[in-house]
C-alpha cells in the first residue's frame, strides 16, 4: 500500500469515506497504521488526553514536535498531520511559518490550523511554500475561552453562514481538506456539498467525506466520551484489570 498524502486524501472525495483518528506516540500510531487508518492527527487534544490539562491551550510547540516525531517513527502508510498548538500561529505569519516548518521537519506530512477567513492568507502562504494544510472550522477548541466552553457552533443562520464562508475561504487558500467540528449535521452536509475538497467531521453528522475520532475515545481509554462518539473497545477497563492483577500477584508472591 502506498503512503497517504494530501493528493490522495483530496482524490478520495466522492469515492471512499475515510476513518481517521488521533495518536500521540509511536506505539498507538503503529497499531492504527497497521489497521489501515489513512490519516493520523497528532492533535493538540494531547492536552486533554495525554498531558492532563483541561483544555488544549497549554500545549506548546515542544509538546507537538516531540509527539509528531514519535508518531512519524511509528507509521509507514498513514498520513501524519501535526496540529499547530495555540500561540504557534497567532503570533505573526513569520513565526507561524517557522513553527509549521518545525513540524514538517519532525515528520508531519501536513499541518492543521484552526480558523477561517482570518487565517486564509496564512494558509495560502503555507501551501505556496509547499506545506500542505488541513483546515479546521466550526467549533475550534482553541477558542474555548471565547465560546465560554465547548459548545456546538452554527446553530443560527448567521453563524452557519459564517462557518460556510470560513470553509470556502480556507479551500480557496489551498487547504487539501477541512475539519468540521461540532456543527449541525445539516450544515456539515451543506458545506460538504459546496466544497471540492474533503470535509472531515467530528461531531458533525454522517455526511462528511471523512471522520475523526480521538484515539482515547475510540478505544475507551477515557472514563467518559462526547455523546457523538462510538467506543469501539473498552481498553481502560482492561488496563485497570491488568494492573490490578499484576499488583495482586506480586503482593501474593505469584509473580514472578
Amino acid at each position: 500500500m502506498k503512503k497517504w498524502n494530501s493528493s490522495t486524501v483530496r482524490a478520495a472525495k466522492g469515492k471512499m469515506r475515510l476513518g481517521c483518528c488521533t495518536a500521540y506516540d509511536a506505539c498507538f500510531a503503529r497499531l492504527a497504521d497497521e489497521a489501515g487508518v489513512p490519516v493520523i492527527l497528532v492533535g493538540d487534544s494531547m492536552g486533554n488526553n495525554v498531558l492532563g490539562y483541561e483544555t488544549t491551550l497549554p500545549v506548546n510547540m515542544e509538546d507537538s514536535v516531540s509527539a509528531v516525531a514519535a508518531v512519524a517513527r511509528g507509521v509507514k502508510n498513514a498520513m501524519v498531520v501535526g496540529d499547530m498548538p495555540f500561540g504557534s500561529y497567532q503570533c505573526g505569519d513569520d513565526a507561524a511559518m517557522a513553527n509549521a516548518v518545525r513540524l514538517v521537519k519532525a515528520g508531519a506530512d501536513a499541518v492543521k490550523l484552526e480558523g477561517g477567513v482570518r487565517i486564509a492568507a496564512l494558509v495560502r502562504r503555507m501551501t505556496e511554500a509547499g506545506i500542505p494544510v488541513l483546515g479546521h472550522v466550526g467549533m475550534t477548541p482553541q477558542s474555548v475561552n471565547e465560546y465560554g466552553g465547548f459548545k456546538k457552533q452554527g446553530k443560527t443562520r448567521e453563524s452557519a453562514n459564517a462557518i460556510m464562508a470560513d470553509a470556502k475561504a480556507i479551500e480557496a487558500a489551498g487547504a487539501f481538506a477541512i475539519t468540521l467540528e461540532c456543527v449541525p449535521a445539516e450544515l456539515a452536509a451543506e458545506i460538504t456539498a459546496a466544497l471540492k475538497v474533503p470535509t472531515v467531521g467530528i461531531g458533525a453528522g454522517p455526511e462528511c467525506d471523512a471522520q475523526w475520532l480521538v484515539m482515547h475515545d475510540l478505544l475507551g481509554l477515557n472514563d467518559s466520551s462526547p455523546s457523538f462518539v462510538k467506543r469501539y473497545a473498552e481498553l481502560g477497563d482492561a488496563a485497570r484489570k491488568a494492573f490490578s492483577a499484576y499488583v495482586r500477584e506480586v503482593a501474593e508472591g505469584v509473580f514472578p
